[in-house]
This record gives structure tokens, sequence and C-alpha cells, in this order.
């Protein structure tokens, strides 16, 4: 990637402004230290006239494209550099913009921009000064000499940290929001308007597939918003192509990848995204009784299935282990750590649930197959399958008294709906759609996806969340004929969630909210929306009995090195019911999982989106007596002697005795994973997993702890 590419957009944004931009504005531009400045000043043997040539150099090369070649912008987008008033704010506030980036709306010389400003913190300090210098003393502008000191300065104060394309909470996010969707361009329905810019069929084609890959998990797949901003033509066509292109390549300060100079996209597939995001959104298919049924197959009728176990392993202790890019999961025995088969399931199974007898395993993938594993049979495989969709996230099983086993659920992205089968055969009995209103706006949305599902104690009920439109689903299956639904208006947009210690309230996260909704499925209504810090993933969550607050459930966060502690106990500790009592600072943002056990007193809390590599490869271990004392880091990935690959460590989760943590050390398809297993009381090795068939270990799923929901 060219230096002098990057920097265009960022001048040209240091004044601009984000239709994609997920964040609030950026932070005021810090001061510059010029004591700090001369003491971190290299000594540079260029001239000013040398200076202004290099960075000349720089700007022509990309800034061009945005700022124009005269520096006189872009009418509506970027705003000009030639004889701009916007630098009359001083050096200090230019290179803010360029190492922080910025959003929101701006007038220069009387006019209004709204273009995009990424941060470009992966510049050097030399390029940085020389361009800025260059642009001072170009078109009219007053003059003036930027150098390297007062740019680390500013970099130092502003903590600027992370990728080269935006703020490192947003690079965190990303790595996880941005996730390509399980749907393909096959199937769509969608044609080429005449209200849109010129495209050929086999580009209408190749873009549709780009966006599912890249663009859907964020925007949306009918482009309407989700946790990005909608990309509806009539918000698009104003934006023109030039101002999407340049949004595609540079992305945005507040979260929108830069998809062009990362090299992910080519200028030719940035040009056609362009036209194509101009044009109304193909809708794949939906996927009703009729497209379930073709796919459901009884491999093993219940009939003839085993009337007992048919080997004598610790089914209690039995691991399910999602193989993510293999499109398999491993049935592991804790107790001999012997990997006891590798099961066909969906691709990049997203949870395994056992049923509430620990017979079975309910897996289901992100391309919302769905398969019933027989845990008695030796080995254990396959009994039955079904698609509930394109695309898929949640599935669940009946637990309530008298109802155990009866009913599976599970829940699609798209279509947006949640589908109720038996639970022995899977066998589709009941579609729901769950399209509908916007729990704030009140305003209808087209494709809001289905979250975390979990199965009620006190009642015969799922309770759903619905993920664009803020809504909870209480789904009572005793009459599932005249099924019953109440609807609880909690936040956008719902993740993952778990119960507390009394397995009563259920805490969930409004992840863009940055809000954790409190259920109470007792009386069947919302007790709390707790404020949270930057993009809570709790995964299920961690239950701690704290010395001082007593119970507690914990969440880390994406977008933050955060970990929050809520008191979870109205009885004992009213006043601290449902609020933050706590909160501790982990080794960086980017976590997706925190676990401890009711033996242990360890919390542990994973980072393996966090870009810093000694970071995504350990584990935050601390003492949940002496919170306030910090983590000990164990170097998982370390322990786990591979060679190279990404090596990211994620999902603590417990055997059944909480005596072992488990660990997945998860590399590329093509290299070597591993399994981790520390002894929980000395937090020290205990033993490591390795096999050919351990490609890309995610999830893992202990079957008794996830049973009866322990963590």
């Amino acid at each position: 990637m060219k230096a002098s590419r990057i920097l265009t957009l960022t001048l040209a944004m240091a004044v601009s402004l984000v239709a994609c931009a997920q964040e609030d504005s950026a932070a005021p531009a810090k001061a510059v230290d010029s004591a700090t400045a001369v003491h971190s000043a290299e000594a540079s043997s260029k001239s000013l006239e040398d200076r202004i040539a290099a960075g000349g150099k720089v700007f022509s090369t990309v800034c061009a494209a945005c700022h124009q070649a005269e520096g006189q912008g872009l009418a509506g987008a970027f705003p000009p550099l030639a004889g701009s008033d916007y630098l009359a704010g001083g050096t200090g506030v230019v290179l803010d913009a360029v190492l922080n980036g910025r959003s929101g709306p701006i007038t220069v010389n009387g006019k209004d921009y709204n273009g995009v400003m990424p941060n470009l913190s992966y510049l050097s300090d030399e390029q940085v000064a020389d361009v800025v210098t260059f642009v001072m003393n170009s078109w009219g502008n007053p003059g003036g000499e930027v150098n390297t000191g007062e740019v680390a300065a500013v970099r130092g104060g502003a903590k600027v940290t992370g990728p080269s394309d935006h703020p490192v909470t947003a690079g965190e996010e990303m790595a996880y929001q941005g996730a390509p969707s399980a749907i393909t361009g096959e199937g769509t329905t969608g044609y080429i308007d005449t209200e849109g810019p010129k495209m050929t069929l086999a580009e209408f084609d190749s873009a549709t597939q780009i966006f599912f890959e890249r663009c859907a998990g964020c925007h949306g797949v009918l482009r309407k918003g989700a946790t990005g901003k909608p990309l509806t033509p009539d918000i698009t066509r104003e934006k023109g192509t030039d101002y999407l292109k340049a949004l595609i390549t540079y992305g945005s300060a507040a979260g929108m990848p830069n998809w062009g100079t990362s090299g992910d996209l080519t200028e030719e597939q940035i040009d056609i995204m362009a036209r194509y995001l101009q044009h109304e959104p193909p809708a794949p298919p939906e996927f009703g009784l009729p497209e379930m049924t073709a796919s459901w197959k009884v491999l093993v009728k219940p009939e003839d299935r085993p009337t007992k176990p048919q080997h004598d392993r610790n089914i209690d202790n039995f691991f399910s282990v999602t193989l993510r890019d293999a499109g398999q999961v491993a049935i592991i025995d804790g107790d001999t750590k012997e990997i006891v088969s590798v099961v066909p399931t969906g691709y990049a199974v997203h949870i395994s649930r056992p049923s509430a007898s620990g017979r079975y395993m309910y897996t289901i993938g992100r391309d919302a197959k769905v398969d019933l594993i027989d845990l008695w049979m030796n080995p254990p495989q396959v009994v039955a399958e079904i698609k509930i969709g394109l695309e898929a996230r949640s599935v669940e099983t009946s637990k309530y008294k008298g109802y155990e086993d009866k009913y599976a659920i599970a829940g699609a992205y798209w279509p947006p709906q949640y589908v109720i089968m038996d639970a022995d055969t899977l066998a589709p009995l009941k579609i729901v759609s769950t399209r509908g209103m916007t729990v704030d706006t009140q305003e209808y949305h087209p494709e809001p996806r289905v979250a975390a599902i979990v199965a009620s104690h006190e009642y015969p009920e799922f309770i759903v969340n619905v993920k664009e439109t803020g809504k909870i689903l209480l789904v009572n299956y005793e009459d599932i004929e005249n099924l019953t639904v109440t609807s609880i208006g909690a936040a956008r947009f719902l993740h993952d969630g778990g119960w507390d210690s009394t397995k009563r309230y259920f805490l969930t996260a409004a992840n863009k909210s940055n809000k954790i909704a409190v259920i109470d499925s007792r009386e069947r209504k919302l007790v709390a929306l707790t404020d949270v810090t930057k993009i809570p993933h709790p995964g299920r969550g961690a239950n701690l009995l704290d010395p001082k607050y007593g119970p507690v459930w914990v969440t880390s966060a994406l977008g933050n090195a955060n970990i929050t502690v809520l008191g979870t106990d109205p009885e004992g500790h009213p006043e601290n019911a449902w609020k933050v009592v706590r909160t501790l600072e982990g080794q960086g943002g980017g976590s997706l999982f925190v676990k401890s056990h009711p033996k242990s007193s360890n919390l542990w809390v994973d980072a393996p989106l966090n870009p810093d590599t000694a970071i995504s490869q350990s584990i935050a271990v601390f003492d949940v007596n002496n919170l306030e004392a910090g983590y000990e880091v164990l170097p998982i990935a370390e322990w786990a002697d591979l060679g190279e690959g990404a090596k990211r460590v994620v999902q603590p989760e417990y055997n059944k005795d909480g005596t072992e943590v488990w660990f997945s050390v998860w590399s590329g398809k093509e290299l070597e994973s591993a399994i981790v297993v520390v002894d929980d009381k000395t937090r020290t090795l205990k033993h490591v997993i390795k096999a050919p068939e351990l490609v890309t270990p995610t999830g893992k799923f202990n079957t008794y702890n996830t049973m009866h929901d322990i963590y």
C-alpha cells in the first residue's frame, strides 16, 4: 500500500465526514506538548524545500484522487485544501485528524461537507509531517512547517494504536461483525434499474457476491442497516459514485474498513461496488416449509437408535468442539482427552446445545444447517438434519419440567424467523417470522435477525433475542398450534447472553446500544437496561460470588479492555442489583468470552480479536477473591507449541468438575491448531490435544455445564 495514497484521504478527511460512520465524532484536537515534541523530534537533514517536494509526491500519488490535483476538493464530499480556513485551526487540529480520523459534518470556506476521514496512524511520523507541510505551503495557504516531534507528540497523547484503517476498537469489532455471510449470490432476485449507474449483469452478479462476503454482516442482507449504516439507493445515489469509491477505498474513522488500501478489493471491484450500491439490493430467496422439508433427513429413526449408551465413556464430560472451516464438530472425551468422533455438520458451527437429558447434541452452522448428534452411539453420529434457512446462529431444546426434549428451536439470520421442531427428529412444526417494528423508532425493519435463544426454567418458554428490532420474545410452547408470544422491548442490537446463578434472570447484550438488558423470566418482564462500555460481548457471561457485592455476572467487550461486573442479587444485595459494581481492566479489546465455575476462584478472559498477537495468543485470569489485584497472563499459544499461524486463543470452557479449563488455539485452515487444557487451581499447563483433524477449533461446549447452564 502506498503511503501517499492514504495520506490523501487523511487530509481529505481531516475536514470531512461520513455516512457510514458508526461512532460519535472524534474527540477534540489535543494540544501539542512542545516540550515533548522537542524531546522526541528526530534530527532531519532535509531542507524545507526538500520536505515540501517529498510531501508533494505523497499528495499527488494518492491525495489528489479526493482533494484533486490543485487541492480544490470535491463538492459535498471532500473539502478543499487550497486556501482552506480549516488550516487556521493550527497544526494540532490537522494532525489529530490525520492520526485519529474524525467524523461529522464540517464547514470549510463557508461550504458544508460530509466525507470520510480515517485514521492514518500507520504512516510514519516523517510521512505525516512532510505531507502536512506540503499542504501548508501550497495553493495560497499561510505556510509553516511540521516536524516529526509534533507528530509524535499527538500520536503519543492520542494513544493511537491498532489497524491502519481505523481505530483499534473498530478493528476488533470489524473482525467479528464483518465476517462473511453464509448467503451466496445464487438464487437472489434483483435487477439493474434505470435509476442507477450503468453496469453489466456480470458486474451486478460479481458485486452481489462481494456484498454478501464482505458487507452483509454489518449492513444487512437488504442493506437496510444493522450494526452498520443503511446503504439503500435513496442514500447512495445522493452520495454518488466518486464518494462511494473513496469510502470503500479508504474506510471511515468510525469503523468502515479500508477495502481498497488494504488490498482486499481491486480498483475495478471498488468501481463495481460503488455503482452496485446505487441499485436496488437483490433479495435472497425465502425459506419456508417446502424448502425445509426438502432438506430434512432422519438418518436413524428414533426406534432404531440405541436404548442405552453403547460405550462406557463419561458423556457428561464430553466436549463438542467446533471445527470451523472443516464444517465439522469433534466430540472429545474430557476424561481421557481422546477425540471420540469427528462429525460432519453445517459450516462454522456457532453453538452446540445438549438436550435436557444430555443424550443428544444439537449443533447449528452459520449456513443454517441443524444437526442432531446421538452421544449414546459408538462413535457418536448425526441421526437427523435439516436446514432452517440460509444463515443462522442459534439452536436450543426445551428444558421445562414435563417438556424435556420435546421441542427444539432454531433461529435464522435469513430469512428472519425461528422454527420449532420435533426434538427427536427435527421435523419442522412451526415457522414464525420476526419482521416488524423497531423498539425505539417504531419503524418497520424487514430483516431482524434471531440472535441468542435460551430455554426458560420458569415456564415452558423459549427466550428469543431479535437483534435489529431490539425485542426479546417469550415463546410459549405449551400449544404450538396456538402459539403465545410475549414481546418485551429492550434495545438494539440484541446479541448473546446467559443466566444469572439462580437461572431466573436472563442477562443479554444490546451490543451497539452498549447496554445489558435483564429479563425476569418468572415475572416475564424487563427489569433493567444497564449501561456498559463499548460493545459488550458476554457469550453466556460468567457468574461469580464477589467478596464485596455478592452474586454478580460478568461481560467483556469487543470495543475496549473493560470487563464489566453487574450485581445480580435483588434480595440479598438490592442496592447493587443490575448495577455496574466493578469495571476491571483486561488486556485489551477484542474479547469474545469470559468464563468461571462455581467450584473455581478464577475468572478467565480471552481476546482473540485483538490486533496485538501478544494479547490474542494469551489469556488473562483474575482471582475472584481479589479482583482489584489485576490479572495474570498465561501464554496459551506458546504452550500449544505450534508452528506459524494466527494462533488466536478463544473461549475458555470448564470440564464438568470445574478442575480444568480448555482453550482453543485457532490457526489457519491449512495450519496446525490445538486444544490446551489448563489446571484451574494451579494455572499450569496440563495437556495439549493435537491431531490432523483438529481444523480451526473455536467454540467448545461441555455437555454437563451447557446442559445445566453453568458458567
